[in-house]
This record gives structure tokens, sequence and C-alpha cells, in this order.
């Protein structure tokens, strides 16, 4: 069988699309082209890939390989894929099972050595792999994150080698666990001496949901007021807290497995920029409006565009 098909997930804003991996070997003179609107990370996982095959002590084949990323129009990018299309390789010249490959999707950034490395965005690439239902393998360094995940089997690898042994049956990789969530110190309204109505307008805000607007001359307490606010919001539930997480892990800033249940609190400077807040670029990043998501935004001066 010359065609292999590996199922991965590709990063659109905080969701993750699912991504078929076609790999196809034809004769001719040895080459390899990767189709489907690859950036140039992606394009340059060829030559990633070649030496990890190679390094784990498999075989590269002479061919002409082509590699299909389906669906076409979505862009490609970064090196999440490149795991992915080495099995995929290695499934189409019969050095891996392919029946191996269908109920497994893969994520992962390899080295030339073969070595796995983390990658952005995994929660959300777990979260549809959960709906799919399918088991996930990712890189040992983002086993934590993707374990917040409940409904999906994850498990965690450190090389292509360990990879290729599960899926060959001789070895089992281990499942990934969840760090224990801790619960960072909250600033407390009990801190707060005086401002009687102040205080009363927080709670009620905090039990309704409501914004709030604190006017008063620098000084009088209005940072000290709003950063007790997440203080007094009841502890989010799992769904928004995954929701929240799913934001952090896409930002490119990093999530914090172990306290990944806390409601944020974002203050950015008054000067900030309207991407900033709002978020947007080429490649889209949230902004710090949808990092407060069920949190507190706290903006201490109103923008001016």
């Amino acid at each position: 069988m010359n065609l292999a098909l590996v199922h991965s997930r590709a990063r659109s804003g905080v969701r993750a699309p699912a991504v078929r991996v076609e790999v196809y070997l034809a004769g001719g003179l040895p080459s390899m082209s990767i189709v489907g609107l690859p950036e140039a990370a992606v394009r340059e996982a060829k030559d990633r890939v070649r030496a990890a095959i190679q390094c784990a002590q498999f075989e590269f084949p002479a061919r002409r390989i082509t590699v299909n990323l389906a669906p076409a129009d979505l862009p490609k990018e970064g090196g999440r894929f490149d795991l992915a299309i080495a099995l995929g390789i290695l499934a189409a010249s019969g050095q891996i099972p392919l029946e191996s490959l269908n109920d497994h999707e893969f994520v992962g950034e390899l080295g030339l050595t073969g070595e796995l490395r983390a990658i952005d965005g995994v929660l959300p690439a777990a979260l549809a792999t959960a709906q799919a239902g399918r088991r996930l393998i990712v890189p040992a360094g983002n086993g934590a994150e993707a374990a917040l995940a409940s409904q999906v089997e994850v498990r965690t690898a450190r090389t292509l080698l360990e990879v290729c042994a599960q899926l060959t049956g001789r070895k089992s990789l281990p499942l990934a666990i969840a760090v224990p969530s801790v619960r960072g110190q909250q600033l407390d309204l009990a801190d707060v001496r005086g401002q009687t109505h102040a205080r009363r307008a927080l709670e009620i805000a905090a039990a309704g949901g409501h914004h709030m607007l604190l006017i008063g001359p620098p000084g009088c307490g209005k940072t000290l007021l709003a950063s007790r606010l997440p203080g007094l919001l009841p502890e989010a539930s799992e769904a928004e807290a995954l929701e929240a997480a799913a934001i952090a892990s896409v930002s490119g800033r990093g999530l914090d497995p172990a306290r990944w249940r806390e409601r944020p609190f974002r203050a950015p400077h008054h000067t900030a920029s309207a991407v900033a807040l709002i978020g947007g670029g080429a490649q889209p990043r949230p902004g710090e409006i949808s990092m407060a998501h069920q949190g507190v935004l706290f903006l201490d001066e109103l923008p001016k565009f």
C-alpha cells in the first residue's frame, strides 16, 4: 500500500479543526512535496521529518513523496504536523501498520534527533479529539495541559521511536496525568478599610455579574478595589474554566495547568493599543478582552481610539 491517512489538528483561533494528513508514495526521482496551503514552517517539515526518521533507525523511502494536508483551503502553520507526516511516511512504506493509525490523532514537532517537542494550543486539540471519539498522542511537554480534557485518552511520548513502539504493540505509552489543581492566594476585600459604598457595589457586581464604572482621582482606591473583585466571584465550573484555559493555551503566553481553575484578572496598561485589547493579527491571537473571559477585565482609563 502506497497511501496512508493520519489524523491531526490545526489551530484556528480557539478552535482545532481536523486535518487529514495524506501521504502518497509514487515512482520517480526521490523528492518530497507538501501541499494543502502550508506556511514556511510546515514546508520545512520535510527536512525535520527526514532526519528524525533516519535517526530513529527507520528507512526513509527513496520515492516521490506527496503529502497533502486536507482541507486544502485551511491555512496550516507551525511544526504541529511533523509527527503525523512522519508516521504517514512510515505507514505508507509498510514500516508500521496502517490500521493502527485509524483511532489516533497526533500533534507534535519533531527535532532532528526524533525528539518530540511541545507546541502551543494543545488543549483545544484535546477537546476536539474527545468529540471525535479518538485517542490523542502528544509530546511529553504537553501532557499536563492535554490531560485537562478529561473525556479523551491522552498518551505522551518523548520520541518518534516511542510512538512507533506504541502503534506496533511493542510498548504502551504512559497516560497524560493532570497536575494537582492549586488555588493561588486571592486578594481579600477585607484588606480594604472604609470605602463602604464601593465595597457594596463590588459585592452586587460579583453577585449579579454586572459591569462597574469606578470614578475618582488617582490614589483613591480604584485599582485596590478592582483587584479584589475576582476573590468575590464564585468558583468557575469545569466548562467555564476550560473555555478560559483554551484561550490561554492559544495565546502564546502559556497555560499553567495547576491554576487553570482560577478566574483570570487582566489589567492592561492604559496606553494599550486596540490590537492589544481586541486581538487579531495575520495569525489571530487573543487580546486582553478575550484573555479576561470568565474573569475580570479592569481598564484603568477608558481607551481613546
